[in-house]
């Protein structure tokens, strides 16, 4: 026996009053397969399936099936305890798995976002942040959340000298940009190997010197827009997490627009010479024209459209302004609201999730992960 993947767009289905299904399966994070070689034991294949709530269609000599992305392993699993000598069965599940898989490189890491989501955490060493601004700017009190974050279950930190929040900012020097940011970088390198550390900065000077201490990921809300970025990006090792942002454009269309952006961006930095698995997604939530307005929910709601790149998606709404905007929620009150819609945006695909609150976002990523892969087998 063996199971294939089908990649057309329409299934004939005899006998059903409903003839044709039509599948977005790449924005729905459920795949199209077919089980074949099933005469013998196609009763026990249906009962098998059943466990895991799909429908399932009986075509010709296969059972094609929708099967979500997620709980491809453990239908790996499964299988090869009901049919442990059934090597060509094994060996065409495991193909797709791979098929599927989206890797992320970044620096000393290499994450395989399918398998594990990711908590981001944000650490703001500036003055003027919009959340947390000047409460970690003093050494001892950036060290005692950094501790705090890693063992609250952050996988990655995200260190940043200048805000960009919306209203405006005051653009900081890249020296003094360096001078707060390089310690930090340090710190957690030096004192916690195992976590990756990225920066949140769009100047070049402050690039070069993070690489240099030895960051893992470079976060550009410019989307490394210019030859001298991608120049340095070419060079390095260090993953890329490039945003959409549309401060400056007027849409028709967002979701033609957000696709297209990243269409031609993905290609600029590839022709640059820069592997497409060192690079992830952020939609650009707060960055609209509009701060905080109708653009930002759509955003939040079309996430799946980017689903089609292969890449990992960031959540990045961490305590940001649609709380205010909707609710009149200062930002400290903001926490049940950011992590419903991070919870919508998770379901619809996005695996990294960008966060202030580190344990409560590390019980989120892990409780919908627990629920999306939970199947009842005696």
């Amino acid at each position: 026996m063996e199971i294939k993947e089908i990649k057309y767009d329409k299934i004939n289905i005899e006998g059903l009053p409903l003839q044709i299904i039509k599948r977005d399966i790449l924005q729905r994070q459920e795949i199209v397969l077919a089980w074949q070689g099933i005469e013998c034991v196609e009763n026990k294949i249906i009962d098998f399936l059943n466990h895991f709530d799909i429908p399932l269609f009986r075509c010709e000599n296969t059972i094609q099936f929708l099967f979500p992305i997620t709980a491809l392993k453990i239908l790996a699993a499964k299988s090869k305890i009901l049919w442990p000598d059934d090597e060509k069965l094994a060996l065409s599940i495991d193909a797709i798995i791979k098929s599927h898989c989206i890797i992320w490189k970044a620096g000393r890491f290499t994450f395989d976002i399918t398998d594990k989501p990711l908590v981001y955490g944000i650490l703001n060493v500036t003055p003027d942040s919009f959340y947390d601004g000047g409460q970690y700017y003093a050494p001892e009190d950036m060290k005692k959340h950094i501790a705090n974050m890693v063992d609250s279950g952050a996988d990655i930190i995200e260190v940043g000298g200048q805000t960009t929040k919306p209203g405006g900012y005051v653009e900081v020097k890249p020296e003094d940009e360096i001078m707060r940011t390089i310690p930090a970088i340090k710190f957690i390198h030096d004192k916690y190997p195992n976590i990756a550390i990225a920066i949140d900065t769009y100047k070049l000077p402050v690039m070069q010197a993070a690489i240099e201490a030895g960051v893992d990921i470079i976060n550009d809300v410019r989307a490394f827009d210019s030859y001298q970025k991608r120049a340095l990006m070419a060079k390095s090792n260090v993953g890329l997490v490039t945003m959409h942002s549309s401060r400056e454009h007027e849409y028709d269309n967002l979701s033609d627009e957000m696709i297209k952006f990243f269409k031609d961006n993905l290609k600029t930095l590839i022709d640059a010479g820069i592997d497409l698995n060192r690079i992830i997604l952020d939609q650009g939530i707060g960055y609209a024209k509009v701060a905080d307005g109708y653009q930002d929910y759509t955003m939040m709601r079309n996430l799946d459209q980017l689903n089609k790149f292969n890449r990992p998606i960031m959540v990045a709404i961490s305590r940001k302004g649609f709380g205010k905007k909707l609710f009149n929620l200062n930002k400290e009150d903001r926490l049940p609201v950011t992590l419903i819609a991070e919870s919508a945006m998770f379901l619809r695909g996005g695996r990294v999730i960008r966060a202030h609150d580190i344990a409560e976002t590390y019980q989120l990523v892990n409780m919908l992960d627990i629920i999306n892969q939970s199947y009842w087998f005696r």
